[in-house]
């Protein structure tokens, strides 16, 4: 599964319907021959440029690189730091002046790097974008585009499938009606480079680095005065693969509460606080539920 899943994933990243983008992978010290994978499949070589660690990370132990179909594609191979971490990597090697992070079972649609950034587009304030995730179980893709859909016949899929519809069109875009975005999915999110390298990028620490980061970029501007937005778009759609199983789940299930009550106990100033807005006195309140 892992070998469909990472080919898939840079297959669709491929076919993106967008000019100028790179794609970076980061191998965690994973022991599931994830480089291999890349390597038996791309003409990936030994790149010997160094990364500058404008946020610290653990060492790398190699970089590759590759170009493939006019794209660029890195893979760097880290020592195991947890999610975070190599998230932090990937945007220590990254060239432009945003990024999008995307989990290794995904798959974007051919049209969704080009609607994430039309928010940044018409306004310059806007630092972060959520997109729009969806159960990729029931979806057939073929070069970015989806051929067909149904909802999933097992029934965990299925009620996830439902679930994610219900957060993502609904209390998301109620959220963003009110400018109070306080999460972005770690499977789908651009971010302006330089204002999370300014945050020191992902908590290492915590389970929930995407809301963490959220919460950390609502308070640095807040607090040093300058002027941004945090948005969702919807057109944006990525596929994500969901637990197919009840262990899974629970597994799943467990890491997103504990990472939510760490951010929420972090932050727990920003409850009922005047100076963030909406996002003290509606979006926190509605994360205290549980609420994804």
């Amino acid at each position: 599964m892992l070998i469909l899943t990472i080919v898939n994933t840079i297959d669709s990243l491929l076919h993106l319907d967008y000019d100028h983008y790179e794609i970076i992978v980061v191998d965690d010290g994973s022991s599931d021959q994830t480089s291999m994978v890349l390597m038996n499949h791309f003409p990936l070589i030994l790149h010997q440029e160094p990364i500058n660690q404008h946020i610290v990370t653990k060492p790398y132990k190699a970089i590759y690189k590759a170009d493939v179909e006019g794209v660029v594609l890195t893979l760097i191979v880290k020592e195991n730091g947890g999610k975070g971490d190599a998230l932090n990597m990937g945007i220590n090697a990254s060239c432009h002046d945003y990024f999008l992070c995307l989990d290794a079972d995904s798959m974007l649609q051919k049209d969704s790097l080009k609607h994430i950034v039309t928010s940044v587009r018409l306004d310059k304030t806007v630092i972060a974008v959520g997109g729009l995730v969806q159960v990729a179980q029931g979806v057939k893709i073929e070069e970015g585009g989806v051929v067909s859909y149904h909802l999933p016949w097992r029934m965990i899929p299925c009620a996830q499938a439902i679930e994610y519809d219900s957060s993502f069109l609904g209390a998301r875009i109620f959220l963003d009606y009110l400018k109070a975005n306080l999460i972005i999915s770690g499977a789908f999110g651009l971010f302006k480079k330089d204002i999370v390298k300014a945050v020191g990028g992902y908590d290492t620490e915590t389970l929930g680095e995407d809301m963490e980061l959220v919460m950390k970029l609502h308070f640095f501007c807040r607090n040093n005065q300058v002027p941004y937005r945090i948005c969702y778009e919807t057109d944006a759609v990525c596929w994500s693969q969901a637990p197919t199983s009840l262990g899974d789940l629970r597994k799943q299930r467990r890491r997103w509460f504990l990472g939510l009550y760490q951010c929420l106990k972090k932050y727990r100033s920003v409850f009922a606080n005047y100076r963030f807005g909406a996002v003290g006195f509606v979006s926190y309140i509605y994360y205290t539920r549980g609420a994804s």
